[in-house]
């Protein structure tokens, strides 16, 4: 809140003016919170723990960060199925907070949430964001399936839509698109690089690889594993004619060893690769639209492709607080970065206790004084 310039978000990430940044309420995917949202405010999770954020904090926001895009505050609770009562107020509180949203945002471009909820269940609340489409410009959806649901001859039709609904595949954004989608979220471009996996795939099919091994039926993989031992000696880019700098300046080997080294580069030279293969991607998809052959694009790619992305087979980096759901007795997600060794010739099978004084270490027969 206290970054400087025209646009404190852009100052603050770090991002240069060109790139569109959007500013919503919940991070992608959400965090369930223990308390459940009130009438004024929704509980979310920050870096002091969870906080309640009322409507109109959120508003004041928005207002000085200036951020491109926002979405307005909705009334989704995580983690439960909601009733038949609490779906009804479901709709009524994100109308008033959408309105009221719109009053306090001083021109702010604002995507007006759409519920995950049937469309018959939210019918009244669509009803009232259609009488203010002047005012909206845009569409969030957080269940991509409801999209076909919005009536062609309302204002609201015409309006872009931006997907929450957190697709796990390639494959799962293609039929969005499909849908009528035009604005993504993409976390599993962070949960294949976390993974150590290097996205491999093209829109609409692979370029053609000349291997003696490589049949016409053969299904290729989404990505690249790059904990695998067998890249250990592999001194070619992750794809020969990619031109991110990841593949323009290091091998295979080379990110391997920095992941078996436990070096965060390893880990950041995979998420730039995997910026650039999303930006291709949608590139292809974009130029697919534009020459009327998408719907066929979309076949030969599921041809190609496996349905699903590699599973993960290495330890990602190491985890933050942040990354933590709020559930109770989780098990410790960082591996201890290394184990004493108490055993010794004398006592090759001595029980490791850890956190014990000295005097309960010479009754294990460690560090005994010896009297010369």
């Amino acid at each position: 809140m206290n970054s400087p310039g025209s646009s404190p978000l852009h100052t603050f990430a770090a991002l240069p003016s060109f790139l569109i940044t959007f500013l919503a309420p919940r991070r992608t995917p959400a965090v369930a919170a223990p308390n459940g949202n009130g009438k004024t405010s929704i509980s979310v999770f920050t870096n002091t723990g969870f906080r309640e954020l009322t409507n109109i904090s959120y508003a004041k926001s928005v207002k000085h960060l200036r951020p491109d895009i926002c979405v307005a505050l909705a009334d989704i609770p995580y983690g439960t199925v909601p009733g038949s009562k609490r779906i009804m107020k479901m709709g009524d509180r994100t109308e008033d907070w959408v309105s009221t949203f719109l009053g306090a945002t001083d021109g702010q471009a604002v995507f007006a949430p759409i519920l995950p909820l049937d469309f018959h269940d939210q019918s009244d609340y669509i009803n009232s964001i259609d009488e203010q489409a002047d005012e909206i410009a845009g569409l969030a959806f957080y269940d991509s399936n409801l999209l076909p649901d919005i009536p062609a001859t309302t204002s609201l039709s015409n309006l872009p839509r931006l997907s929450l609904d957190e697709p796990i595949s390639p494959h799962h954004i293609l039929r969005q698109v499909s849908l009528g989608m035009d604005v993504f979220t993409i976390p599993f471009i962070n949960f294949a690089t976390d993974a150590g996996i290097a996205l491999t795939f093209v829109f609409p099919h692979p370029p053609k690889i000349e291997a003696p091994s490589k049949t016409s039926s053969d299904v290729l993989p989404l990505g690249l594993d790059m904990w695998t031992s067998a890249h250990a000696t592999s001194t070619i880019p992750i794809i020969p004619d990619c031109k991110c700098y990841t593949c323009i300046s290091h091998h295979i080997a080379f990110i391997q060893h920095l992941l078996a080294a436990k070096e965060m580069l390893g880990w950041i030279l995979i998420q730039i690769h995997n910026h650039h293969i999303l930006s291709q991607f949608f590139t292809a998809v974009r130029e697919s639209i534009k020459n009327g052959t998408f719907e066929a694009d979309s076949e030969e790619f599921a041809r190609a492709y496996e349905p699903e992305l590699p599973a993960k087979s290495g330890q990602g980096p190491r985890v933050r607080g942040y990354h933590y759901k709020s559930e109770a007795n989780q098990a410790k997600k960082n591996e201890k970065p290394w184990t004493a060794d108490l055993s010794t010739d004398d006592n090759p099978d001595v029980e490791v206790i850890p956190d014990v004084g000295a005097a309960e270490l010479e009754d294990k027969g460690f560090a005994k004084k010896v009297c010369k």
